[in-house]
């Protein structure tokens, strides 16, 4: 599957129109091949909702949200998502972003379960709350002591812990990589029971991984890579963005020569 208009990339920076466009295109080429879940977070539900129903009207697969800011009770939190539900209806599957480092909203694994028994609609979580380990086991062991239904759960932060998080009871990686095969080979292997060899094809990537993970950088740096991998033709950021020094590239070359002799190693 894939996931578009998510928070690491420029869709806050994207007019409506623009939006549309975008998700209308990526839609076009993945031709029903793959699931994709599009990024509709909106401080407005009127144009979430509007953005929702282009994004499942050109065949999306569902939408991910993430709370408001300024949630600071649980009730709040819970009301704000009863008013989203009712806003889209019960037909279209909703991903629970769980970001606080950006959102600045926290929510329990209780709350989360309580709307997750509510709203059939909500289907997954995508788990990037830092530090999050014990919290994707405790969402795990209360859909089984609850007996509530069981939600998908996917990763994010860049894939930053994903063997840790696949042997908490994470179903897969749902973030951006400049090497997404990463993130498909370890999932791979960890479903086929290879432990150690899934780690150490991650740990191969992990320097590029962490690299990708600075703040204020990452994006740039993660969009270099994309280009000269060939998947994009240009690396610049919309403004305000970073921009890349010359001593940035140099890093970037040395760290993805290393990864190749270290994959070469690896197979």
């Amino acid at each position: 599957g894939m996931t578009i208009l998510g928070m690491m990339g420029e869709a806050p920076k994207l007019a409506p129109d623009e939006s549309v466009t975008f998700l209308q295109h990526m839609l076009n080429r993945v031709n029903g091949r793959v699931p994709v879940i599009v990024g509709v977070s909106s401080p407005g539900l009127d144009n979430m909702a509007r953005l929702c129903k282009a994004a499942m009207d050109a065949g999306a697969g569902g939408v991910m949200i993430a709370p408001a800011g300024g949630l600071t009770t649980e009730d709040k939190l819970y009301a704000y998502f009863a008013q989203v539900f009712e806003k889209l209806g019960p037909d279209i599957p909703v991903c629970y972003q769980d970001f606080p480092m950006t959102t600045g909203v926290n929510i329990s694994t209780q709350l989360f379960s309580r709307l997750v028994a509510d709203f059939p609609q909500l289907v997954m979580l995508k788990h990037e709350d830092w530090p999050g380990l014990n919290k994707l086991t405790a969402v795990r062991k209360l859909e089984t002591d609850n007996g509530t239904r069981r939600v998908s759960i996917l990763t994010g932060n860049g894939g930053l812990f994903l063997p840790m998080e696949l042997e908490r009871g994470a179903d897969g990686a749902m973030t951006g990589f400049a090497y997404p095969e990463m993130l498909v080979s370890v999932v791979d292997l960890y479903r086929d029971g290879d432990k150690q060899k899934a780690n150490d094809v991650f740990d191969a990537y992990l320097p590029l991984v962490r690299h990708e993970q600075q703040l204020g950088a990452g994006l740039a740096i993660r969009k270099e890579i994309l280009r000269r991998r060939g998947a994009i033709a240009c690396s610049a950021s919309r403004a305000p963005g970073p921009r890349l020094s010359p001593a940035d590239h140099d890093d970037i070359s040395f760290l993805t020569a290393r990864l190749e002799r270290r994959i070469e190693e690896l197979s």
